[in-house]
């Protein structure tokens, strides 16, 4: 589980060791991934392991390669991301190559290393989360979130016919760091439009393992998707 410290990487290690899977971590902060594995350990009985990396880097994203290629890797959740206030002409450039990088390169590399595995032993699952945001133009972070979405639909098709199983967590809004630590003030936004990390972890896990390729958690959010498809998409 990448980003597996808070929200909705944090709930994906819950289900996960409740479902009996031992645990690896990924994320920067090793002290925060220290305790996450103490509690998985005392609560679920499983083991856990962690891999301390910056997935904005080349050096960290090629550790967990690594870690992947020398491990046998039942379970991939791709969930690591962060997003940025400014609209593209006035952000940083080095900020949106990390967007880049974090949200779009990284996931793609470890699907590549971790597929042939998986296809191998004819199982696995593969959950990238990617948001609502990618069915909308709206700034990098959509367009980003729209190539996990589609590359999570292709290798769904693409593997079919295997045991292997590929699915793109849509969520909206959610209740995590996620906002805080992009400085965005979300103050405006109705209550009932706000989801539950672990609800809506608990649904995408249901849906990977009946092999829909993309998972919208939330009536309000299937009600948005299913208006955005039929109006012109300028609007």
């Amino acid at each position: 589980v990448t980003g597996a410290t808070a929200g909705i990487g944090e709930s994906f290690t819950r289900v996960l060791a409740r479902e009996g899977f031992n645990i690896v971590l990924v994320a920067r902060d090793l002290e925060r991934m220290k305790e996450r594995a103490a509690a998985l350990e005392s609560q679920f009985k499983v083991q856990s392991a962690i891999v301390q990396a910056d997935l904005a880097t080349d050096s960290g994203c090629a550790k967990v390669e690594k870690y992947i290629s020398e491990n046998q890797i039942e379970v991939l959740i791709n969930n690591a991301g962060f997003g940025i206030k400014y609209p593209f002409t006035m952000s940083a450039l080095q900020a949106e190559q990390e967007l880049l990088d974090v949200l779009v390169r990284t996931p793609m590399r470890l699907m590549h290393v971790i597929l042939p595995g998986m296809k191998e032993r004819n199982s696995g699952v593969i959950i990238n989360v990617s948001s609502v945001a990618s069915f909308i133009a709206g700034g990098t972070y959509s367009a980003a979130k729209s190539y996990l979405t589609v590359l999570s639909e292709s290798m769904n098709t693409e593997l079919a016919s295997s045991g292997v199983k590929v699915s793109a967590l849509c969520p909206g809004f959610t209740r995590t760091e996620f906002h805080e630590r992009g400085r965005m003030k979300m103050g405006g936004l109705p209550r009932f439009m706000w989801l539950n990390s672990d609800k809506l972890v608990e649904q995408s896990w249901i849906d990977a393992v009946a092999n829909k390729p993309v998972s919208i958690p939330g009536w309000q959010y299937k009600l948005l998707v299913g208006v955005i498809s039929t109006i012109p998409r300028k609007f």
